[in-house]
């Protein structure tokens, strides 16, 4: 009687030993279902303009959040630019004023790989490089494109006739992007597109300004 009441005890022992481990892998479940709700979009919410770049992504995408207006901005200021580097690539041959040649010069070095920086940017968010704005000289939904007409204008003259137009226009692109950049300053989120920004509004203002002495002494 003594070895059967042991036995019952010890079978009673083991059964709520096991059932404690379940309830506790149950409850560890629970906490990680919950975390991962906390972390990430809920199941159920609605899309905001707000995301983050993906893990896998976050050596081509400028890392952490970011919104509709740093998409917008990339999308905006990559054919923007392209439209810049080709009015800089028109200047060799045609360009004669050393001033207008050195801003050529600093264009491109500096123009070319923001272009790289964008275009990793919207890959590594899941975003494609146009958004159907005007490019190519179309000049539609960007401020301070120039219109095929323009580009065709430009090609056509050398020497001060080039870079008086150079500068003109230039003055009209550049003032384009550099309100563009302060939009993105102010509308959007992502710390890396809003440094850029930054960068587009300092150096562009500087070339305006720039562009303005040449067209007083030519």
């Amino acid at each position: 009687m003594r070895s059967f009441t042991r036995n019952t005890a010890r079978k009673v022992a083991l059964v709520g030993a096991a059932t404690a481990t379940g309830l506790l892998l149950a409850a560890c479940g629970t906490d990680d279902g919950e975390s991962g709700t906390e972390h990430g979009a809920p199941a159920s919410g609605t899309p905001t303009a707000t995301a983050t770049a993906a893990p896998s992504a976050t050596g081509a995408a400028a890392p952490g959040a970011f919104n509709d207006a740093d998409v917008m901005f990339a999308q905006m200021m990559i054919p923007h630019h392209e439209q810049a580097l080709e009015m800089a690539k028109l200047a060799e041959g045609r360009a004669e004023d050393p001033g207008v040649r050195k801003l050529v010069t600093a264009i491109e070095r500096a123009q070319d790989p923001e272009i790289q920086k964008m275009k990793a940017w919207l890959k590594g968010w899941g975003r494609p490089e146009s958004a159907g704005h005007g490019s190519g000289g179309s000049g539609h939904g960007m401020a301070g494109m120039m219109s095929g007409q323009d580009m065709k204008d430009l090609a056509a003259v050398e020497g001060k006739a080039f870079d008086r137009k150079f500068a003109e226009l230039m003055i009209a692109h550049h003032d384009g992007a550099v309100a563009m950049a302060k939009d993105e300053r102010k509308n959007g989120r992502n710390a890396t597109a809003k440094t850029l920004a930054d960068d587009v509004v300092r150096t562009q203002t500087a070339e305006v300004t720039e562009l303005r002495t040449i067209l007083d002494r030519l």
